[in-house]
């Protein structure tokens, strides 16, 4: 089974990926049904506990043998994985070498749900497991046992200060081991470092870094593809281009938060581009703005918030010509005129500062709308960024040439090998297995779940929900427990913090403004009395610890103050509490204002429910909130499927020039 899947002795010159060819129907309908029969067929948790019981009883020989043999075995071991490939019984072999090395340098023996989850993620298929169980010791048992048989292993994650923590928190491992670890970080933009960091055993980077480093490669190739016009360049002397690559392949991929970078981030297609000088001037922004605020939006537009797509009428047509006759070029070509001011109102009326982006230092970065980080090297599309900055009275960025792109979920199946872990995945199980081929595994806790689940109350108005969430984090601050609220954008945590701050509560908030100091916020949320207010899922990833006596007065309480677009991202926001069989417990306090039901549900309906909760008449509330997420949901999906259908009929359509991946 292994050497079926994970080749040893992949060299620089092979750079082995996987072609992605398109399934027909009847192939994609065959291969969902061959999901549906495996998820209910085999019995995975089964074979990964007698896999576990092998690799405990192996790992018992080594700690009889000494601390010292461990070097001497990892060496031996390299050996033989290279002359055998990897098999069943040299897996257990390098399962037990890596928890006693774990051991020795951190302390921290792999439980066995440790265990089995790399044996899941060593065997192409992802690993759900409860928040704050340990992926990150989970994921050096499959990366060390492929990196000793000489795979190139990336170890891919959400953002740079996990990368850093990651692989400075397990390279102790590795270095008993024998093996070399390099990381990618966006400030470290030096060739040598990348190409020196890529060929270390195991290499620690962002989902952005790798496949944008992937698309500067096939530049570099000319978009040439497979290995065997690479081997023909080298055996005909011509070795500068492999020079120049920064990656040796795309062998063996374990992704961590895997929803959020194969579902969430693949929405949007990456694309490798170059600054151009802009055609698009400030005055021709300003005055596109100008015509479109006097723009009536019953009469002349018509906007929809829930696609942030605006169209104008034929009185908005027949009134744009009006108001723009004095003027010359662009406004006197129909085509250009209606363009700009569309994208005018766009920037109005579509995109919000500090929820779709924030301006720093002179400059606009998008929100990721999933994490609540900032994106300083993003940009909107077809000069809305350049209007956005307009409107904000910032200086314009050129325009950008796009060189090469690829969606998230054409690359990744280009691994030979793909993986992942993260703690929330079953609501999107059938998505990651139709297109990526990964089968979700629900791994058992190390400990029973101590979470409870509190009231959710739903207000009338944002005003008595926000007043309503001041009182209950000061009567919990009042009892002394560490309370993390959830706000869904930069300007609602701005907002309750001006409340908390006017009501005499200390706190600290997280949000892209505060990206920078993740870390350290995330440090002191979880001290007696901690009051820590975050965007979405601001400082996911990272581990909320405990103090003293904060057990004892019931754990972290985590408040959500939002329903988010995934039912996943609440899972995650209510995972940060009661981790490893600790106490803590959650709860919710929303309005019908929300921007969820405001986007997504019928005006009609929102009446009713309005006139329902003043009146006090009993209303299916959560019923309401969990189809509208899934509406939600079904339709984000949409839009995955026809970003991959686009990218593919642009490949296919401009094949005569060479594809642009």
């Amino acid at each position: 089974m292994y050497s079926q899947t994970l080749r040893p002795g992949l060299t620089l010159g092979h750079y082995p990926e996987r072609d992605y060819q398109r399934k027909g129907a009847l192939d994609t309908a065959a291969h969902d049904l061959s999901g549906l029969l495996r998820r209910y067929s085999r019995n995975h948790l089964k074979q990964a506990r007698q896999f576990c019981a092998q690799v405990n009883a192996a790992s018992e020989r080594l700690r009889k043998q000494g601390a010292q043999t461990l070097s001497v075995r990892a060496r031996e071991l390299r050996r033989t994985l290279a002359r055998e490939g990897l098999s069943e019984s040299l897996a257990v072999e390098c399962f037990a070498l890596v928890r006693e090395a774990a051991g020795e340098t951190l302390g921290k023996w792999h439980y066995d749900s440790q265990i089995i989850g790399g044996w899941v993620l060593l065997n192409g298929m992802l690993a759900e497991m409860e928040t704050g169980e340990g992926k990150t010791l989970m994921s050096t048992l499959p990366a060390c046992t492929a990196a000793l048989a000489g795979i190139p292993v990336h170890v891919i994650t959400a953002n740079d200060y996990l990368v850093e923590r990651d692989a400075a928190l397990m390279s102790p491992v590795f270095k008993l081991l024998g093996l070399s670890v390099g990381t990618i970080l966006d400030r470290e933009k030096d060739t040598g470092q990348r190409q020196a960091a890529y060929a270390c055993d195991i290499t620690y980077c962002t989902s952005k870094q790798v496949t944008f480093d992937y698309l500067r490669d096939r530049v570099a190739m000319g978009h040439r593809r497979g290995r065997m016009d690479l081997q023909l360049r080298r055996l005909s002397g011509r070795q500068q281009d492999n020079q120049q690559l920064l990656l040796r392949g795309l062998c063996y991929a374990i992704v961590d938060e895997a929803d959020s970078i194969l579902i969430d981030d693949a929405g949007t297609p990456l694309i490798l581009s170059r600054e151009v000088e802009s055609s698009l001037q400030p005055e021709t922004c300003q005055q596109a703005l100008q015509l479109a605020g006097r723009l009536d939006p019953v009469q002349h537009f018509q906007l929809d918030e829930r696609y942030r797509d605006i169209r104008l009428t034929s009185a908005g047509k027949a009134q744009l010509e009006q108001l723009v006759a004095p003027l010359e070029q662009p406004w006197n070509l129909a085509a250009q005129r209606e363009f700009l001011v569309n994208q005018a109102l766009r920037a109005q009326h579509c995109y919000h500062r500090d929820h779709d982006y924030v301006v720093r230092d002179g400059k606009v970065q998008i929100i990721d709308a999933n994490t609540g980080r900032a994106l300083p090297d993003h940009s909107w599309e077809q000069g809305l960024h350049q209007m956005i900055e307009a409107k904000e009275d910032c200086e314009l960025t050129g325009t950008r040439e796009t060189i090469a792109r690829m969606s998230y979920q054409r690359f990744f199946r280009r691994y030979l090998h793909l993986s992942g872990m993260t703690g929330t995945a079953s609501e999107v199980a059938d998505e990651l297995w139709s297109v990526y081929g990964l089968e979700v595994v629900r791994i058992p806790t190390h400990a029973p779940v101590q979470r409870q689940a509190g009231k959710e109350r739903v207000f009338v108005t944002a005003h008595e929900k926000w007043q309503a969430v001041v009182e209950r984090v000061k009567e919990l601050y009042e009892s002394g427990r560490p309370v993390l609220l959830g706000t869904g954008s930069v300007a609602d945590s701005e907002h309750v913090s001006q409340l908390l701050a006017a009501n005499g509560l200390p706190h600290q908030t997280l949000n892209a403004r505060q990206d920078m100091r993740e870390a350290e916020i995330i440090a002191r949320a979880g001290k007696h009395g901690a009051i820590t207010v975050a965007t979405n899922m601001a400082g996911r990833g990272t581990d909320i610890s405990l103090a003293p006596g904060v057990i004892e007065r019931g754990g972290l309480h985590v408040l959500a103050a939002v329903r988010n677009e995934a039912r996943r991202v609440d899972r995650q926001l209510f995972g940060r509490c009661a981790r490893q069989g600790d106490p803590g417990s959650y709860e919710s306090m929303l309005s019908l204002e929300d921007d969820l039901l405001k986007k997504y549900l019928p005006r009609t309906l929102t009446v009713v429910m309005q006139r329902s909760a003043r009146w006090r008449v009993p209303f299916p509330w959560k019923p309401v909130m969990r189809l509208t997420q899934l509406m939600v949901e079904r339709h984000h999906a949409r839009q995955r499927r026809n970003l991959v259908r686009m990218d593919q009929q642009l490949k296919e359509t401009l094949a005569f020039t060479g594809p642009l991946e």
